[in-house]
């Protein structure tokens, strides 16, 4: 079997070289309080993060923002990390919420976050969110995934570079 046989072909991808170095970097995606700092665009916020950074361990964020209608908005995101491979990989997903107990709510989505130190320092930076489906991967870039995603690479560098 060959494993592009099993490539996602619904896939969202950010790439960018961040100016901070892979370990920084690393420490903003796996210490609760630096992932508060940048996670999410502003004005989104995040309040609450809980993470067990191993194989089928449970992930919980929550992100508080305005709505479309500018009312409040909470969205409580529970997840599981499927794969940790210290300052090269992080991938999680919806589908799961720890111990591979299977979420409550349709899968929406896994994501791959690989770094690798950048020629001449700093960061390659690749981040996948990957869909079960075509109009899940179209819903999700109608949200803003392209801006988002990147405001929330540029916080990350930001916040990376000054540890």
């Amino acid at each position: 079997m060959n494993p592009q046989d099993f490539a996602s072909p619904h896939e969202l991808v950010l790439e960018r070289t961040l100016a901070a170095p892979r370990a920084a970097v690393w420490r903003c995606w796996t210490e609760p309080a630096l992932i508060k700092q940048w996670f999410c665009p502003v004005p989104w916020r995040v309040t609450e993060v809980e993470a067990d950074f191993s194989a089928g361990g449970a992930s919980f964020t929550r992100m508080e923002g305005p709505g479309p209608d500018g009312q409040p908005m909470v969205q409580d995101c529970p997840g599981c990390y499927l794969l940790v491979e210290p300052q090269r990989r992080l991938v999680f997903t919806d589908a799961f919420v720890g111990d591979w107990v299977p979420g409550r709510n349709k899968p929406f989505m896994v994501g791959d976050v690989r770094f690798a130190d950048a020629p001449g320092g700093g960061t390659l930076y690749r981040a996948v969110a990957r869909h079960w489906s075509a109009e899940d991967c179209e819903t999700h870039e109608k949200m803003g995934f392209h801006d988002g995603w990147g405001k929330a690479a540029e916080q990350l560098e930001a916040l990376a570079s000054s540890l």
